[in-house]
């Protein structure tokens, strides 16, 4: 698809979701992932113009600008992380269609991502974890019993303490009545 339809088709999502009264949004599916694409980059940005833009939508913890590996040259399309899936939706939003350095970039989601691998060997083990597993919050499912036994126990803790609370009130107060 030819990347201009691609940024107007996102755009017209965006201006469907405004409008109609639907409670999910189209970005719902990219919910386990906090890695964006970004087409259509002037040749000469660097690592850090790119960050420069980016970072105003949430904390940026992984950028690919993908290079020419015989030039070094950028190819003019990126990959960011987010350090919070909710920025990506802010960054898709807002900088999809913009045009930096008179070139219209395109900003999508990605929902497979996964960083290069190199030289992990050299990285500590937050960086390699996160280049590994991901930087989206994993959904962990609990069971539903388990839920309503913690608010059995809490409901059981909360009336035990609201006893003693009265006894002492009343203790007290039958202190002060009696001086």
């Amino acid at each position: 698809m030819n990347p201009m339809t691609n940024i107007k088709n996102v755009l017209k999502l965006s201006e469907r979701e405004l409008t109609g009264n639907s409670k999910s949004s189209w970005h719902d599916q990219y919910k386990n992932s906090a890695w964006i694409f970004i087409g259509g980059l002037p040749y000469d940005l660097t690592e850090g113009d790119i960050i420069c833009v980016f970072s105003q939508y949430g904390e940026i913890v992984n950028i690919n600008l993908v290079r020419d590996k015989a030039t070094g040259k950028s190819r003019g399309f990126a990959f960011i992380c987010y350090e919070d899936q909710r920025s990506t939706i802010l960054a898709v939003d807002n900088l999809n269609g913009i045009k930096i350095l008179g070139r219209t970039i395109r900003v999508d989601h990605c929902e497979q991502y996964k960083a290069p691998n190199a030289e992990m060997s050299k990285l500590d083990e937050i960086t390699a974890s996160i280049r590994t597993e991901g930087c989206a919050p994993s959904i962990q499912h609990q069971p539903v019993t388990d839920i309503k036994k913690e608010k059995k126990k809490r409901t059981h803790k909360e009336k035990k303490i609201k006893k003693k609370k009265k006894k002492k009130s009343r203790s007290s107060d039958s202190e002060s009545s009696s001086k």
